[in-house]
């Protein structure tokens, strides 16, 4: 008997294809699926019937070796292969993909990107085109790519749209198709229709492309070896022609001979909404999955449960949506799908009106609308015995253990780490981060206390590849975080980048790691000569030792090599601050103030005195860059080793005539630095100021303007108020004191019998003479 081959041309994840192919497999009952999809992945066909395998998830093919070559395939509930798979297996009917197998798809690849390394010299994504093609060999087509628009060379149906009257393809084939109320006879009309397409426009000649079409055809003629009598054929519409007229078997094999190959490995992975929109294995993505899985639930919508969903979406958002706006919206939409001669109500339509009558005209709500309905952060999941890699099943195996379900939204999450499960949740995620896996980005938190983490997590299908790369480094996440933190330590000559490393491998509680990182560290602090990078280490040392203890950790090795980090600071610290430009001061300058705020967190007399001692020889230097002996003197004064006459007679000194005019601006803009309040108290100070602009020319004072400015500019708006109130009113000490003398004077009486009731309300009594 000849066999039945029934070759059905769908839209990937379109919902109205999903229905069609769902209800001819039901008619005709073939004996074998065939699916455009990896044949790498048969054998992970078997889960899809799993009750705990919930679309959207995606295959995951990557070559085992170099994991960051990989591909994923996507199914959401609303795909029409999806839905041939789900059929054949709930029915056990044979089902296999017929797509070009991976493992030939990545050694042709990866011969592509060797070729273009040795003729360009350039990375290997360079030199992949657009398709993903090989066209060292491509004969000409007979419209020229580079003559057709953009839009139809990624997409040939463009051309029916535009024939139709429709300016996008998508919106030609959804209406024409996804959204066609009877199967009958559609999947014959989709082949006439690519079949006419293919002939009129011709098929530009792509290898790649001849190759997969040549692997479908091999694939269907193996089924028909076997002796099925009825064949069901799901691939994109494209396709079709080539299956349905198959030329001879030899050219096909003459095409597919001596093809290369490499290792490759599957599994399937939770998948999102938001990532369907990506271009995938099939090279096809859909902007709205949200509202197309609306339409697979409820395809004979006409809009009235669409808008409740927008309705009930305003009223969790506390916005006001009355019913009688829900049946505006919904009549408004029907309106508009009938004077454009459509079928059926489409999105397009439901978002004018949803616009027109909920959104009272404001578009901003559409993005919201966009984000939680239209797109939908919806998620899948996959059965943990589906085989994965060690490394993933380990990192999986402890989000459950610990309660972090991986969502597609963002979630966040308060830590407290004196409670063991949050003190666990705290290094999951810490060891993450040092894997390179963002899942979770630390926030920072409220108030000074040192047990509490704020987290915000939000999972990416892309993660999975990235565990699956760090595999390498070993089969458990604590195992494999350890050996790539010390490899990346070694190989790194970097100071404060191996110092950075500590601060974060010391909360993900790596005592291996750490022990190396901290030998690293010593051996670069006794070779190191650069202060910069000393001083870039410390403060990170520093808030550890002080807030170590927290998490249970021995802060004292950290304490002592920020001591010995400091003594060499302190010690070539004055050298560095002398002739070296401005960009290099402004630097050095921001590494000295964390240093002074590191000091103040050490709180260590040691410490303290030798970075006090430092600050002094830098601020008296005659050799220090200005700007950094003013910040330097600031410090100093700050810590009230420089007061009175002492701090006068410097300032006076630095104001002098005898300084150039950009010197005493520059060091003026480093003392002033962080804050002018001490302007506002210190009328002595203010009159050196005052005196010293005074006594510039016009052309002098027009050169220090900027640098003035400047420094003024970093102050807060209500400093920068009162000094000018103060400048405008010619305040100064001698005024001060004038008015202090118009004041009336103290009155000691009145102020005597206020103490008794001062004392009443402290609670206290006079003491007894």
């Amino acid at each position: 008997m000849p066999t039945e081959k029934h070759i059905l041309g769908i839209r990937h994840h379109g919902p109205g294809s999903a229905k069609h192919v769902a209800a001819y497999l039901e008619a005709v009952k073939p004996e074998i699926i065939l699916v455009e999809g990896p044949p790498d992945a048969d054998h992970m066909l078997q889960w899809v019937a799993h009750e705990e395998l919930e679309p959207p998830v995606a295959l995951l093919v990557f070559n085992p070796d170099d994991p960051k070559l990989s591909v994923f395939y996507p199914f959401a509930v609303f795909s029409p292969e999806w839905q041939a798979i789900l059929y054949a297996r709930r029915n056990n009917i044979t089902v296999r993909f017929m797509d070009l197998p991976v493992a030939h798809s990545f050694a042709l690849k990866k011969e592509q990107w060797e070729r273009a390394n040795e003729n360009t010299d350039q990375d290997a994504p360079q030199a992949i085109d657009e398709s993903g093609n090989d066209t060292a060999e491509d004969a000409p087509p007979e419209i020229p790519i580079e003559e057709m628009p953009r839009s139809f060379r990624r997409d040939p149906i463009a051309y029916l749209a535009e024939a139709a009257g429709y300016d996008d393809g998508e919106k030609w084939w959804e209406q024409t198709f996804e959204n066609r109320v009877s199967d009958e006879a559609v999947f014959e009309a989709v082949a006439e229709a690519m079949t006419e397409l293919r002939q009129t426009i011709g098929q530009p000649y792509e290898r790649h492309e001849a190759m997969r079409e040549a692997w479908m055809r091999k694939t269907i003629r193996q089924a028909e070896r076997e002796m099925f009598q009825s064949i069901a054929v799901i691939c994109g519409a494209w396709h079709v022609p080539a299956l349905q007229t198959m030329p001879p078997q030899k050219e096909d094999n003459e095409l597919l001979k001596g093809l290369p190959k490499i290792k490759t490995d599957c599994t399937w992975i939770p998948w999102t909404y938001s990532r369907l929109s990506y271009d995938s294995g099939y090279g096809a993505g859909i902007l709205s999955p949200g509202w197309y899985h609306h339409l697979w639930d409820h395809h004979t919508d006409d809009g009235t449960r669409w808008i409740a969903k927008v309705a009930q979406l305003f009223r969790e958002k506390q916005m006001d949506t009355s019913v009688a706006h829900v049946i505006e919206a919904v009549r408004l939409a029907g309106t508009l799908a009938a004077i454009r001669n459509r079928s059926k109500v489409s999105l397009d339509e439901l978002n004018e009106a949803t616009l027109s009558v909920l959104c009272m005209g404001d578009s901003i709500l559409l993005q919201l609308i966009n984000r939680e309905l239209i797109v939908s952060n919806r998620i899948g999941s996959v059965p943990q015995e589906i085989p994965k890699p060690p490394l993933l099943l380990d990192i999986e195996k402890q989000q459950k253990k610990l309660r972090l379900s991986p969502t597609a939204d963002s979630k966040e999450y308060q830590l407290d780490l004196r409670k063991d499960t949050d003190l666990e949740r705290s290094i999951l995620l810490h060891r993450m981060l040092l894997l390179g896996i963002e899942w979770g980005h630390e926030l920072h938190a409220r108030g000074k206390g040192t047990f509490k983490e704020n987290w915000r997590l939000q999972w990416e299908p892309g993660f999975s590849v990235d565990i699956i790369e760090k595999g390498s480094w070993g089969n458990t996440l604590l195992e494999a975080v350890t050996q790539f933190v010390i490899h990346t330590a070694a190989g790194s000559g970097s100071l404060s980048d191996v110092s950075e490393m500590l601060v974060k491998a010391l909360p993900a509680d790596l005592p291996e790691a750490v022990n190396a990182l901290t030998a690293c560290i010593n051996n670069l602090a006794a070779g190191s000569v650069e202060v910069e990078q000393l001083m870039k280490a410390v403060p990170g040392l520093v808030h550890v030792s002080r807030y170590g203890n927290v998490r249970k950790t021995d802060s004292e090795i950290v304490a002592a090599m920020a001591r010995g980090m400091i003594t060499r600071i302190t010690v070539g610290l004055p050298v560095s601050c002398t002739n070296i430009d401005a960009d290099a001061a402004e630097s050095l300058g921001e590494l000295i103030r964390k240093m002074n705020e590191a000091i103040q967190l050490m709180d260590e007399e040691a410490s303290t005195n030798e970075w006090q001692l430092a600050l002094q020889i830098i601020a008296t230097n005659t050799n220090t860059v200005p700007v950094i002996a003013g910040y330097a003197t600031r410090l100093v004064y700050d810590c009230r080793l420089l007061t009175g006459e002492a701090l006068v007679e410097q300032f006076s000194f630095a104001m002098s005539p005898i300084q150039a005019p950009a010197t005493a601006a520059a060091w003026l803009e480093g003392f002033l630095k962080g804050s002018g309040t001490i302007l506002l108290l210190d009328n002595d100070l203010w009159l050196i100021i005052d005196n010293w602009l005074v006594s510039l020319n016009e052309e002098t004072f027009k050169n220090v303007l900027p640098l003035l400015r400047r420094t003024f500019a970093n102050f807060s708006s209500a400093e920068r108020r009162k000094l000018g109130e103060k400048a405008k009113t010619g305040t100064n000490g001698r005024e001060n004191t004038k008015n202090a003398a118009n004041e009336p004077e103290f009155d000691h009486s009145r102020a005597l019998g206020a103490i008794p009731a001062v004392l009443q309300l402290f609670n206290l009594k006079l003491p007894v003479a």
